[in-house]
């Protein structure tokens, strides 16, 4: 039985509060943070109101528009934001140095060994609370549990300024009749193949014996199959200020071309530039990794003259890395890592800054879509398999 105390706090409306904090004749209307909405861009954050008019994140701004021409269309201002979180998080290390940052508006934090200090976990998430409000006059929606997947699962059901408690001993009576799309790794091609197996609530998935659901699903179906049951033991990750984020692959079969490594360069400079983002990061380094069929390994690196989280920017990186390498010899793995990592923003030292801050936009745009409809539901045509094109 899990015996952790794990909390997870979901600011609500993030960007939106606080542009209506900071601009106290906002308060009650309508606010979408994502830019013009001439433009192209995409809703990054919409306040509670204008999400009563059935605007929310990752919708075109046009569209946004469309449903309420009267709402107030701000620019998305990521260094005030990323200052804002900065003393949220502030609050959060004075109950435990356990805490693992998902993005700027939301964190897992073990209280595990706080209690006997600050009293139990509920009473520890109320106060988080209060502080919120109190010292930064914003609302959070929090969920206390025994493990992550149900303490981020109840932070959702009662937005925005929630608590809900996951008592230990009534976890399959929470989960039962939730909707099987509240399951980790539940997207919308999953949950149709699950609607089509009449299967729609926690309870029916729960039915479905594990090699069932790992014939449908492969490893995911095991993932199901123990978060219905409440089970996840990934502990939370403190000092995600990493030193250096990266991935790498290796190949089901040795690659010989180069113009194949560079796809996959572009899948990995993708994934790794995604995740630079979510923590509100940007790398100055761009490292390669190429290991031989013979395990022979070669790694490069490269500074850039300014911060980036593009992917585009380390994309090109790793290419002009990999022309310096021989490839006499098939390839088994290739991996990017990003070091010099930093939280702070440079782009006004660029020439370029205002074409800079445009793709820096868009790159958010997608990463909303993906937040929202799932990975697949937008990405390269170089990263199209043939069938798809």
């Amino acid at each position: 039985m899990d015996t952790r105390k794990i909390i997870h706090v979901d600011m609500d409306a993030f960007y939106a509060a606080v542009e209506q904090r900071d601009r106290p004749e906002l308060k009650g209307q309508p606010v979408v943070v994502g830019g013009n909405p001439q433009s192209r861009g995409v809703v990054s954050t919409a306040s509670y109101e204008a999400r009563r008019f059935g605007i929310h994140s990752a919708m075109p701004l046009a569209e946004a528009y469309r449903r309420c021409p009267s709402a107030v269309f701000l620019p998305v201002n990521g260094a005030k934001y990323r200052a804002v979180s900065k003393e949220i998080h502030k609050i959060f290390f004075d109950y435990t140095p356990l805490v693992e940052p998902l993005s700027l508006d939301e964190a897992f934090l073990d209280v595990s060994g706080s209690t006997l200090l600050f009293g139990s976990a509920p009473s520890i998430a109320r106060e988080i609370k209060d502080r919120i409000a109190g010292e930064l006059d914003l609302t959070a929606s929090v969920g206390v549990a025994g493990n992550k997947f149900l303490a981020k699962l109840a932070s959702d059901l009662q937005k925005p300024n929630g608590i809900v408690i996951v008592d230990q001993g009534r976890v399959q009576e929470f989960l039962d009749p939730l909707l099987v799309e509240r399951v980790w790794g539940v997207g919308k091609k999953t949950a149709e193949r699950l609607h089509g197996l009449n299967i729609k609530s926690v309870r029916d998935l729960r039915g479905l014996e594990e090699g069932y659901l790992r014939g449908l699903f492969g490893s995911l179906g095991t993932q199901l199959y123990q978060l219905t049951r409440g089970i996840d033991e990934r502990p939370v990750e403190s000092g995600r200020e990493a030193k250096s984020i990266g991935r790498e692959i290796t190949f089901d079969a040795d690659v010989r071309e180069r113009q194949v490594l560079e796809t996959i360069l572009l899948k990995l400079a993708i994934s790794v530039g995604r995740r630079l983002r979510k923590e509100a990061l940007k790398a100055r380094t761009i490292s390669l990794k190429i290991r031989f069929h013979d395990f022979r390994t070669v790694t490069r690196a490269r500074t850039l003259a300014a911060l980036t989280d593009l992917d585009e920017d380390i994309y090109q990186a790793a290419c002009e890395l990999l022309a310096e390498i021989s490839l006499r010899d098939p390839v088994r793995l290739a991996g990017i890592s990003l070091h010099n990592l930093s939280d702070e923003d440079d782009t006004q030292l660029s020439w370029f800054g205002d074409s800079k801050k445009e793709k820096e936009k868009l790159a958010r745009a997608i990463d909303a879509v993906k937040d929202k409809f799932g990975e697949r539901s937008i990405t390269r045509a170089r990263l199209l398999e043939p069938k798809d094109k």
